[in-house]
């Protein structure tokens, strides 16, 4: 019964370690190639999450006002950004409810004001780019990251009409590789069959874009929380080290 428990404690463990595990976790991640330091890349990704995410998604958590953290003034914010709200300081919210979004997409579509904590960087940039045509489901759509996603692809006008396709893997010797399971394995590939408005390099930029925005936006202050933090541990170890010398002085008598 004990091993069963540690058994069962470790799965947990490991599934909230890997939060793409409940859903295309056998894709292999691609390096979302994100800094939230680079304030013309967060300005892309809040204009691309405000034009093409806020239509569905909400991000309840989240002042269109803290938009001024990434140089953006309230002018700007309200000429470009403002189409859900009527004043800065109002939540990024969407009018459309859970219940017309179950109904029209089969599941309510998720507030994302922290989905970059729950998922990750490298599954939302995959995610992204890994849409493909599939008419077998009810969108038309399907993604690599995320098997049979209710999510249509709202981007394809700009990265273009993709397929997938699979190449059964070969050895030197020209032999099929093998899957360990009796079968062969299988590369998967997507390939374009309608070019989008975007070249690959850009929408791949805009993607990254985009995810750097949710990163940030998941916690706005994790640029200045790294850097309190390391003055903090700078000073603990001064005070350690004052600690040692104290405690030498006060015991030299008895040693």
């Amino acid at each position: 019964m004990i091993r069963k428990l540690c058994a069962a404690l470790m799965a947990l463990l490991a599934l909230s370690a890997n939060p793409a595990a409940g859903a295309g976790a056998a894709t292999k991640l691609d390096r979302a190639p994100i800094d939230i330091r680079d304030v013309a890349s967060l300005q892309g990704g809040a204009r691309s999450f405000v034009n093409y995410c806020l239509n569905c998604h909400s991000a309840s958590l989240m002042r269109y006002s803290r938009l001024r953290d990434i140089g953006l003034t309230d002018e700007q914010i309200k000429d470009n950004l403002l189409f859900t709200a009527d004043k800065v300081g109002e939540m990024m919210n969407v009018s459309m409810s859970k219940k017309d979004g179950k109904d029209w997409f089969g599941a309510a579509p998720p507030d994302l004001s922290v989905v970059a904590r729950s998922r990750g960087a490298d599954w939302l940039y995959t995610f992204l780019r890994g849409f493909y045509r599939d008419p077998s489901t009810s969108t038309g759509w399907n993604n690599l990251a995320y098997e049979r996603v209710a999510m249509p692809h709202v981007l394809w006008t700009l990265q273009g009409v993709r397929v997938r396709t699979e190449a059964t893997l070969k050895n030197a010797s020209g032999k099929d590789l093998s899957d360990g399971q009796g079968g062969v394995r299988k590369e998967v590939k997507l390939e374009t069959v309608t070019p989008g408005s975007m070249t690959q390099l850009e929408y791949d930029v805009l993607a990254r874009d985009l995810v750097n925005f949710l990163v940030w936006m998941g916690e706005p202050n994790q640029v200045q929380r790294k850097q309190i933090g390391f003055w903090v541990l700078l000073v603990l170890g001064i005070l350690i080290v004052l600690t040692w010398l104290l405690k030498k002085e006060y015991w030299k008598d008895v040693y």
